[in-house]
């Protein structure tokens, strides 16, 4: 069966627009909920580095990103609210939190994706009240993420039958310095570690890439900083 390189580079591509967007559209939903809480949470609850270290799992769970995070607790040492120790804990903690996007992702509720953006639309244009809207923008981009990476997968899907893509993953499979190099390069390139995650448990679900192989991979939290 012939490829459609077309296809699958526009689905891929498209996925992972949709996917990007999902997490973006999120987070904004989270923060706006949260508001300036956020600074006044990392302010006050950094005394001790397990109580820092619990303030930035927190913040980054509602930022959806660890740099987010680390602008804020940077700005906050810089005017002099937080010591570098403290920051170290929140620092810790942000990099910690960033994990919980990859087990959100890591749900399979794809064949609901387009529900829970119906949904999401609903509370965003029908309502007018401000904590709707922002539970809907959440609402929205919780779907979104989960659509975009049902496009993904089904982009991915076809490289079963090519032969260069099998060969390039037995090879990481023996080589995980270049899976490290891999990952680290297309998450310097989207700028998020949630991306590449959700790419390789798509590859993984659709039996394209092996534990070995994957391991690596998920070395790449270190370039989103």
């Amino acid at each position: 069966m012939e490829l459609n390189y077309q296809q699958m580079l526009f689905e891929f591509l498209g996925g992972l627009g949709i996917f990007l967007y999902g997490i973006k559209f999120m987070g904004d939903g989270l923060q706006k909920s949260a508001g300036e809480r956020l600074r006044d949470i990392l302010d006050r609850f950094t005394t001790n580095p397990l109580m820092g270290v619990l303030a930035g799992i927190f913040v980054t769970v509602l930022l959806q990103t660890s740099s987010g995070t680390t602008v804020i607790t940077v700005g906050l040492v810089s005017a002099g609210f937080m010591t570098l120790r403290q920051a170290i804990g929140v620092i810790m903690g942000a990099n910690i939190g960033t994990t919980v996007t990859a087990f959100i992702i890591g749900i399979d509720i794809g064949e609901y994706a387009l529900p829970i953006i119906a949904v999401g639309s609903i509370m965003l244009f029908f309502f007018k009240s401000k904590k709707v809207h922002n539970f809907g923008q959440i609402v929205f981009g919780f779907g979104a993420l989960f659509y975009g990476l049902e496009l993904m997968s089904g982009g991915m899907k076809p490289l079963r039958g090519l032969e260069a893509f099998h060969n390039l993953t037995v090879e990481m499979s023996s080589n995980p310095i270049l899976g490290v190099v891999i990952g680290t390069l297309f998450t310097v390139i989207v700028q998020s570690s949630s991306a590449t995650i959700g790419i390789l448990q798509s590859l993984h679900a659709e039996s394209l890439i092996n534990i070995n192989g994957a391991l690596p991979i998920l070395f790449i939290n270190d370039s989103a900083c």
